[in-house]
């Protein structure tokens, strides 16, 4: 039996802040108090140190395809950047392929998984609803633990879906008590504008931003609420990033609506003016929804304060500059959109919540 003794260090819980010694066998935890001892125990010296659970990351992409190729973390160096910062659990994404039975998905990609170091789970997409889905959410649930479906409201042309089959994915959730989560971005304003960029010439990552506006996500985010407001069922808004979309959720919460929020440290620590640099630079800041303005940051950590937002999630997907951001040199609409944030994301939140909390 392998014992590990954590000795002097000041253990982080959810409820409180102590001081006391943590005895672990077998990568369990047995005992929590001052002054633990045991024969053959290997001490880890913790004096002047916190002492956290390990972090769970709710939204990450690992092995991710794209039109690029895949994400440039797999599950083994993803889950390696993971430990690395402290986090032991992450929450990714099954996606499946038109016609795809989810069940199907989910198993292909729990074999993808099977070399991670830390625990993984996964969000389900439906992309489409066939006479199947409603069965294939239930199966989900029942027979292998699924507890959250992710729909994506933007994407239109590939993954994203309309408001018809939200409803019947809502209803669904509903029925099994699970939750759905969002991407909301209203697609055919950014379609709109992203062929009206490129027709002017206008390729550069600075068009990124402004092909994805504020209005964008806080239409869509008040749309999901509204369709979720009627089904009578909770729901969960991933990677909120403007300040409009957080004062609609909380407009939604305080009304009693039951509205989870999530935002990433990417729109907590930067601001726009990331795509005023050259190609090589600001072309690594190209995700969705794109980092917002000053303002947005600073509801974002109000938000955090008044507990309008609950998770904060890095939604990891890393691209390679060289052959894979580089596709988009001449076409922001052409660059795989993601960044890292898994190994970093809990050093960031302690180090700036000492500034803005």
């Amino acid at each position: 039996m392998k014992k590990i003794i954590i000795k002097n260090g000041q253990i982080v819980n959810h409820d409180k802040i102590l001081h006391a010694d943590i005895l672990v066998e077998n990568g369990i935890i047995k005992k929590i108090e001052n002054e633990i001892s045991a024969e053959n125990a290997l001490i880890v010296e913790a004096k002047g140190k916190y002492v956290l659970p390990g972090g769970i990351d709710a939204h990450v992409h690992f092995h991710l395809p794209t039109a690029a190729g895949f994400s440039s973390d797999d599950f083994i160096s993803g889950s390696r950047a993971a430990l690395a910062g402290g986090t032991t659990s992450v929450i990714d994404f099954v996606t499946p392929q038109k016609g795809q039975s989810l069940v199907e998905a989910y198993k292909f990609r729990l074999k993808e998984a099977e070399n991670a170091t830390v625990n993984v789970k996964f969000h389900v997409s439906p992309i489409e609803w066939t006479k199947n889905t409603a069965y294939e959410m239930e199966e989900l649930v029942e027979k292998h633990g699924v507890t959250s479906f992710k729909i994506y409201l933007a994407y239109k042309s590939g993954i994203g879906i309309n408001d018809d089959v939200v409803l019947k994915v809502l209803e669904t959730a509903k029925k099994l008590g699970v939750l759905v989560t969002a991407h909301c971005e209203n697609d055919e304003i950014i379609s709109f504008l992203r062929r009206k960029f490129i027709q002017e010439g206008k390729t550069t990552p600075q068009y990124h931003p402004l092909s994805r506006p504020a209005e964008s996500e806080f239409e869509t985010v008040n749309r999901f609420m509204l369709l979720a407001k009627y089904v009578e069922t909770p729901v969960y808004v991933v990677h909120v990033s403007t300040k409009l979309a957080i004062e609609a959720i909380e407009k939604a919460q305080n009304s009693g609506q039951v509205v989870y929020a999530e935002t990433c440290p990417h729109y907590l620590l930067l601001n726009d003016s990331v795509y005023e640099y050259e190609f090589e630079k600001s072309a690594k800041y190209v995700l969705s929804p794109p980092i917002r303005k000053k303002e947005d940051s600073e509801a974002l950590w109000k938000a955090i304060q008044t507990g309008v937002v609950q998770t904060i999630g890095t939604d990891h997907c890393p691209f390679n500059l060289q052959g894979q951001k580089d596709i988009g040199k001449n076409d922001f609409t052409k660059i795989p959109n993601g960044a890292g944030g898994v190994e970093h994301r809990l050093e960031l939140l302690y180090t700036l919540s000492l500034i803005h909390i």
